[in-house]
């Protein structure tokens, strides 16, 4: 599986981004897409994840009121609209996938639960 993220770019405060993440390969196998974020030295963080079959919806609390998962299963394409951005937002951001389906809903908000990433996008907010 391979994927493609796309969209980051630099926006003032309050402005709105949509970034993309397109899948290839063995996309239609995997579980869930999910996006993720990371400043230098730190851990990569949670933002949202969705099923691909399904559609179920998973945010951190950061971003729920702001930030908007989809996926187009006939295109094997995931997005993040993000609306009213601010500076603490700035960072790298990832998409990645799993394969397997998860049990608990803690674990989708862990990197280490998925197995493929793309290349990350990055998102810089100015106030």
């Amino acid at each position: 599986v391979q994927l493609q993220a796309s969209g980051g770019g630099s926006v003032q405060a309050g402005g709105y981004l949509r970034l993309s993440c397109a899948a290839s390969g063995r996309a239609s196998v995997t579980y869930v897409v999910g996006w993720f974020h990371q400043a230098p030295g730190k851990e990569r963080e949670f933002v949202a994840a969705i099923t691909w079959r399904a559609g179920r919806k998973y945010y951190a609390d950061s971003v729920k009121d702001r930030f908007t998962i989809a996926r187009d299963n006939t295109k094997s394409t995931a997005s993040l609209q993000m609306d009213n951005l601010e500076g603490e937002d700035t960072d790298v951001y990832y998409c990645a996938t799993r394969k397997e389906q998860l049990y608990s809903m803690t674990k989708y908000y862990s990197a280490d639960e998925y197995d493929y990433w793309g290349q990350g996008t990055r998102v810089t907010v100015s106030s």
